[in-house]
């Protein structure tokens, strides 16, 4: 058995939660936390889960809205942090952590390439291109084979994170932005070329082509993560999303950045209430 949830999926923060059986117990990892400490518990608790019950935080890639609760988080309650090499250092230089933490034992350096585990979880992360140090995304596996992928932040679509995902039961795949709504949206120059350029952000037409690829009979169930409120709206990742999945008869939800999403079972695929 695996679920996941999502504890908020934009801009101004990022969370998500898995949770496996093991034996006597559940296992709970958490993949981000971009969230303040009483914002995260908040969160939490609208969940029913406590800090106590997550049994790690893995780090996709230092920029704020994804590390920003991270290390207070683990200070508070002792939970494990799982980052590349490269993400720590960022985190370092941006003194969202401090070098004497790593023999805490609480920080937990992997290879962008080799798998791990959290108790019964085995998390495959993979290499993406994003304007990170050292950015990973990732597939999450139950031990009994169900797996769930994420990809929540990446510029551009390539062959390796295709083969990756194919391997996915269920996916949460980042649609962030339309070109012409970020064409013509109030930012600045800069941030127009780096949130649409091959290392910011999937629009939804390559979000699209990367569910367009997905072809191995795995892909259960996919939600939408990570859209912008400025230049995206739900009802056209919808409307763009329902064109290449309905005739597949795969079924999708789109995850909000103040509600999250609600406990999705891989086994029966049903949305749960908290």
């Amino acid at each position: 058995m695996i679920r996941f949830c999502s504890l908020g999926s934009g801009s101004e923060g990022n969370s998500w939660l898995f949770e496996s059986q093991q034996s006597d117990r559940l296992v709970r990892v958490m993949v981000d936390c971009g969230f303040a400490v009483k914002e995260t518990v908040a969160r939490l608790n609208r969940m029913s889960l406590s800090p106590a019950d997550i049994d790690g935080i893995v780090v996709t890639h230092e920029h704020d809205d994804h590390i920003g609760g991270v290390f207070k988080f683990s200070r508070k309650f002792g939970t494990p942090v799982f980052l590349t090499h490269g993400t720590w250092r960022a985190a370092l230089r941006s003194k969202l952590s401090a070098p004497e933490y790593l023999h805490t034992g609480r920080v937990r350096l992997i290879d962008s390439h080799t798998s791990f585990c959290v108790g019964s979880l085995f998390i495959h992360p993979f290499p993406v291109p994003h304007d990170a140090a050292e950015p990973v995304q990732l597939l999450i596996e139950s031990d009994t084979g169900f797996t769930v992928g994420i990809l929540t932040d990446c510029g551009s679509s390539t062959p390796h994170l295709v083969q990756m995902l194919n391997r996915a039961h269920a996916l949460i795949l980042e649609s962030n932005h339309c070109p012409d709504r970020l064409a013509m949206s109030p930012y600045p120059e800069s941030l127009k070329r780096r949130v649409g350029g091959d290392y910011g952000h999937l629009s939804n037409q390559v979000a699209c082509d990367i569910l367009s690829r997905l072809d191995s009979g795995r892909l259960q169930q996919v939600v939408a993560a990570h859209l912008s409120k400025t230049t995206n709206c739900p009802t056209l990742v919808q409307a763009l999303w329902e064109a290449v999945l309905g005739p597949r008869g795969i079924p999708f939800r789109i995850a909000a950045q103040d509600n999250g999403l609600e406990w999705v079972d891989l086994n029966t695929g049903r949305l749960e209430a908290a």
